[in-house]
């Protein structure tokens, strides 16, 4: 017949100076090895119950020991109101779970937003980005403060950038808008989020930089030259044109002869 105190419940049985029987609360002992309070009071209550009648122990000793229980509860109560504490403070924060398959031990980690914490069976949960799921609070891992997500988030976005452009021995000049793109999402970000870019990238844009503007200056010194061509040989049609204005200024001069000899067809005549 089992044994019910009032204030524990069922009392399990003492073998060998042991505690034996089903932890099915899961409340006597705690994981990781530690007891919890309920263990403690029933191994309290199963010292007092088989005590040696002839060598009873003391009422200092069931003092001692009754305000190591309350030292216990209260250090308990205290670590819960500090952890519903924690929660409460994670709300609109970037966090980190690290959660643990209950069947295969595998380890994952899933990363969001609290949107809220709450209470369930005694524990507190949280609700964590679009997860369908609750985690409870000791699967956090990690916070994450959101200024360092930005810059992160930035810098990864940056070098992805990057590494879609082409080398510096093979771009081209229809690269330049993507090269200038680069550029301005590098220019924009903060001294703080810079230093989250690898230097190599930050280098890669120079070097590609350098390359768009030598061939810019080649494909612009041939087009000079063909202007000044243009300009030569304009000039040469100017001459052309200029003789002959000359020449037809001698016809004038010809006609100008022609009129004088007119003016001594006439004199005979008077």
């Amino acid at each position: 017949m089992a044994v019910t105190d009032a204030a524990t419940g069922p009392i399990k049985p003492i073998e060998n100076g042991k505690v034996t029987g089903n932890n099915d609360s899961g409340t006597t002992r705690k994981a990781g090895g530690t007891m919890g309070k309920d263990a403690f009071l029933q191994l309290l209550v199963a010292q007092m119950k088989y005590q040696d009648p002839l060598e009873p122990a003391s009422n200092t000793e069931y003092v001692a020991q009754l305000a190591t229980f309350s030292s216990l509860e209260e250090m308990q109560n205290l670590n819960t109101a500090m952890k519903e504490g924690e929660a409460a403070n994670l709300v609109g924060k970037q966090v980190i779970m690290k959660v643990t398959d209950p069947v295969t031990g595998a380890e994952s980690f899933v990363s969001g937003k609290v949107n809220y914490v709450m209470k369930e069976n005694g524990k507190m949960v949280l609700s964590v980005g679009n997860e369908s799921r609750l985690f409870p609070i000791d699967d956090l891992d990690t916070v994450v403060d959101e200024e360092y997500l930005d810059a992160a988030t930035l810098a990864k976005t940056f070098e992805k950038m990057m590494e879609s452009l082409p080398g510096q021995y093979t771009v081209k000049l229809g690269d330049k808008g993507a090269v200038e793109l680069a550029r301005k999402a590098f220019d924009s970000m903060t001294n703080y989020q810079k230093g989250f870019v690898d230097p190599s990238y930050e280098e890669k844009l120079k070097l590609l930089e350098e390359a768009i503007a030598a061939m810019e200056k080649a494909a612009g010194g041939g087009t000079d030259a063909g202007s000044d061509s243009t300009d030569a040989t304009d000039s040469t049609d100017g001459t052309d044109s200029a003789g002959g204005e000359a020449d037809g200024t001698d016809g004038t001069d010809s006609t100008g002869g022609e009129a004088e000899g007119t003016g001594s067809a006439d004199s005979p005549a008077e």
